[in-house]
């Protein structure tokens, strides 16, 4: 019996090592393939026009339940890659983009393109940028082009490949030529969906402008000029983030309308502890809030505007979208949204203000259980914070 179990044992651990190497040569032939660069980086493919189209045509069906106002605005794409920067759906363009809220031209003059065969109606215009200076392109958030503000962000393509790239470039050199940047891209991109709900987040981004622009100037400037000073690795602030994300992800869990509402108030009273604990200035408490109030709410936009697509029967996608594969109907987004509770309460130690895109988004949910009128309101006031809405809510009985 003992030679058997040590015989089956060799033979697991043979299996294994072999698996193992297996995976190592495979991935290092793969990892041949991978180009750097784009494919075609001069100009816009079918399907970078059939994402921003898409998007649109979603945000055109259920932006006002995302939020008052959204539905009708109009929000032109720019779209950029390693070296070229692309603008959609707008008309005799002034000469390149404003860096907000810097206010710092970028860019040259539009050069305008010839329309594709599957949308002839669909011009575009191109320029370039430096790209050997990381301060002259363009950022996924929102910029001006003239006087109006549009969506900006990378296409999918550079977005996948870019992300790569900082892989190699961080890696030490034994791990880069067998290292699986593929199943990496892929566990960030899963889906066709993942990328427009990107650019539903850079578009409300761009709304934000649009319907509170004082308040989303002051938030980007307070997060410029606050970021730095916010205690981000105090052990014991981490600890009592902990407990506060903790909280925020079983109200967001809970199977009952009651419970959500305890735990909202058992988060908001930790939420003041640990402000207490980690003795914050007003001035660190406003830069919570206006992280937010800018990247919480664009967190909720780009997955609230998901869920709606894939809960409404009646919404018929574009039939371009159709022919990619990586398209799935919007019905992944309960996978998105298992991530997405799941990495709450890992967002504690974060570098950087990765957290209030989390902690403002969970807020935005659970205000749409505990208060379905929040949304009028702070359209109304947009001076209004999220856990003020949230403490109002909680407190009605």
């Amino acid at each position: 019996m003992e030679r058997k179990k040590r015989k089956w044992g060799l033979l697991v651990l043979l299996g294994f090592v072999g698996f193992c190497l297996s995976f190592v040569v495979v991935t290092a032939i793969m990892n041949l393939f991978i180009p750097d660069n784009s494919k075609s980086p001069d100009q816009l493919s079918e399907e970078m026009i059939t994402h921003v189209l898409e998007a649109e045509h979603l945000k055109q069906q259920v932006g006002d339940q995302v939020f008052p106002g959204f539905q009708s605005a109009e929000i032109p794409a720019l779209l950029f890659n390693e070296q070229r920067a692309f603008l959609l759906d707008m008309q005799n363009p002034e000469t390149g983009w404003v860096k907000v809220p810097q206010e710092q031209q970028r860019g040259g003059e539009w050069q305008p393109m010839p329309a594709l065969d599957a949308y002839p109606q669909e011009p575009y215009f191109r320029t370039d940028y430096d790209s050997s200076d990381p301060n002259q392109g363009p950022d996924a958030f929102t910029v001006r082009v003239g006087e109006t503000y549009v969506t900006s962000l990378p296409t999918a393509e550079w977005f996948r490949l870019d992300l790569m790239n900082q892989f190699r470039n961080d890696l030490p050199g034994f791990l880069k030529p067998v290292f699986p940047y593929q199943l990496i891209a892929y566990i960030f991109f899963p889906n066709t969906e993942t990328y427009l709900s990107m650019i539903h987040h850079e578009s409300f981004h761009a709304y934000q402008a649009i319907w509170a622009p004082d308040r989303f100037e002051q938030a980007e400037w307070d997060g410029i000029r606050l970021g730095d000073q916010y205690p981000w690795y105090d052990q014991s602030g981490i600890d009592a983030w902990q407990k506060e994300l903790d909280l925020l992800q079983a109200a967001l869990k809970a199977e009952d309308e009651e419970t959500a509402r305890q735990l909202a108030r058992d988060f908001l009273d930790q939420r003041s502890d640990r402000r207490k604990l980690m003795k914050l200035s007003n001035a660190l408490i406003h830069y919570e809030n206006q992280r937010e109030w800018i990247e919480g709410m664009a967190r909720y936009a780009e997955l609230e505007t998901w869920r709606l697509a894939s809960l409404d029967e009646n919404y018929q996608p574009l039939d371009e979208i159709q022919k990619d594969s990586k398209f799935k109907d919007y019905r992944t987004f309960r996978d998105r949204w298992k991530r997405e509770l799941d990495q709450i309460p890992r967002m504690a130690s974060d570098e950087g203000d990765g957290r209030f895109y989390y902690t403002g988004m969970a807020q935005a949910y659970l205000l749409d259980q505990l208060d379905p009128d929040w949304k009028t309101k702070l359209a109304a006031d947009p001076s209004l914070n999220l856990e003020d809405l949230l403490k109002r809510a909680v407190a009605v009985e």
